[in-house]
């Protein structure tokens, strides 16, 4: 089943090491030509797990990506945009961050499950995983995945992918209006239209992409949880967003092409887009 795919995929991904505090360094994918030194991204970890009964074991692992060269705090803000308060971006205080985290988590469940855990008549193993990974480098935007996945009982578990661009050389998330003028409305029509040109895992009989016989809605939303390459722009769509739970995470191209006399031009210029 796709959804169990897709978990073991997601904790593939998220798997870190016992060692609560080891830190690793984080492969990047770069187009850029500046030399590798002039950009630095490290990661920090942690991974435990809780006996709360016989009955009951859950795991926490969460993995947060450190950028020692970037000092904007606006920008800074941006990238941990799911954390509160953060006063210090540091190795240090970005594992700070994290080991409060599993805390809060922890103590939640253990709180939550004191009327009902001793009624488990059956082992369960839940988890709750959470990380970034820097997807590429190009021309100075950095593109950000944060993914999360967890299980707390029910038919099965949920996963989920947020995806983020952002300008190193202007400090700021980027926002779809600094990409194209293109009205939603029309770019919705393509999203639909395109929607069978990645394979999700879903395919007819015949090999044949069709997320569309999954959709769950009549248009699929110009999100902001899109990212883009040197041919297409992409939107991303976890699960239920649009689709059916078995059709598992969609992804949709928009080509450079088809946006060609609405891509703003110093966006064009800057991606050496050509047509």
């Amino acid at each position: 089943m796709k959804n169990i795919v897709a978990a073991l995929a997601l904790s593939t991904l998220m798997m870190v090491s016992c060692k609560k505090n080891e830190n690793s360094s984080t492969d990047i994918v770069t187009n850029d030509t500046v030399q590798a030194n002039s950009f630095t991204v490290d990661s920090v970890k942690v991974n435990d797990s809780l006996q709360l009964s016989d009955s009951l074991k859950v795991k926490y692992s969460s993995t947060m990506l450190v950028f020692p060269n970037i000092e904007n705090k606006t920008l800074l803000d941006s990238i941990y945009f799911d954390q509160k308060n953060i006063s210090d971006f540091s190795k240090n205080g970005l594992q700070a961050v994290l080991e409060k985290n599993k805390n809060e988590y922890f103590n939640t469940i253990k709180k939550d499950s004191k009327e009902w855990i001793s009624d488990m008549n059956f082992s369960q193993e839940w988890y709750s995983d959470t990380g970034m990974k820097l997807k590429s480098r190009i021309k100075d935007y950095i593109h950000i995945q944060y993914i999360w996945g967890s299980y707390e009982g029910g038919a099965h578990d949920n996963y989920g992918f947020s995806e983020r661009v952002f300008d190193l050389k202007n400090n700021k998330k980027l926002q779809l209006k600094d990409i194209t003028t293109m009205p939603k409305t029309k770019i919705e029509a393509m999203l639909l239209k395109n929607i069978n040109k990645i394979n999700s895992g879903t395919t007819d009989n015949s090999g044949a992409v069709n997320n569309s016989e999954m959709l769950l809605v009549d248009v699929v939303p110009a999100t902001d949880n899109f990212y883009f390459d040197e041919k297409n722009l992409y939107f991303h769509y976890s699960p239920y967003e649009i689709a059916a739970f078995a059709a598992g995470d969609i992804t949709i191209p928009v080509s450079w092409k088809e946006l060609k006399g609405t891509i703003n031009p110093e966006f064009e210029k800057r991606m050496g887009i050509s047509y």
